[in-house]
């Protein structure tokens, strides 16, 4: 029991680096293009590989400690404490509830099902993506209003606005999931779950 909440911690803390690490090259790269703060990114493929490893207490960890972290990286946009909130921590937490899928994606993968273990997958990520989405479509109507183009209704600018990087990086991180997924599911799995049990 010890060993198995030994190895939780571990992973969390490995894919949180390893997705912040994504999400400081990509908000170096695309900066100029969202200057309020988003950026095509694939800093979700970690919270949500955690989420189908460990379920919702993996995925919502994992994702809630790099939304916390991203606000040393120094491209954190930064308005109000609440946007704090909803823009990082929260936000990202959400991308967690992938973890909702994680016991039909691992009988997926146990049972080589690769039709179930795409739709899965897919559902997972999309439920996630979405659901950080919605968080910073809220944030930018709250707080980002005095951005929106003149005439243009602010549930709009925030739509296009966070949809313009949130839409590509959820499918982005779907395809790059699911091919994790199907190409090494053994080490896209935990050990007491591997795909062959007996190898």
């Amino acid at each position: 029991m010890q060993t198995r909440s030994t190895l939780f911690i571990v992973e969390v803390a490995i894919f949180t680096a390893i997705a912040f690490l994504l999400d400081y090259l990509s908000g170096i790269l695309m900066k100029s293009i969202w200057p309020q703060g988003g950026s095509i990114s694939i800093a979700m493929v970690p919270v949500v590989l955690m989420a189908f490893r460990w379920g919702l207490k993996g995925g919502l960890l994992t994702g809630f400690l790099l939304g916390s972290i991203q606000l040393v990286n120094g491209f954190a946009t930064i308005l109000y404490f609440l946007q704090i909130i909803f823009d990082y921590s929260l936000a990202f937490a959400l991308v967690g509830f992938a973890g909702l899928f994680a016991k039909p994606v691992q009988n997926a993968l146990i049972s080589q099902n690769k039709g179930k273990l795409l739709a899965y997958s897919i559902a997972g990520t999309v439920v996630g993506g979405l659901l950080r989405y919605f968080i910073h479509f809220i944030s930018g109507i709250t707080f980002f209003a005095q951005w929106a183009p003149p005439g243009q209704p602010i549930w709009l600018y925030s739509l296009t606005y966070n949809g313009g990087y949130m839409i590509p990086s959820i499918i982005i991180t779907a395809v790059i999931v699911y091919l994790l997924l199907l190409t090494a599911p053994n080490q896209m799995m935990r050990k007491d779950l591997s795909v062959n049990k007996t190898a």
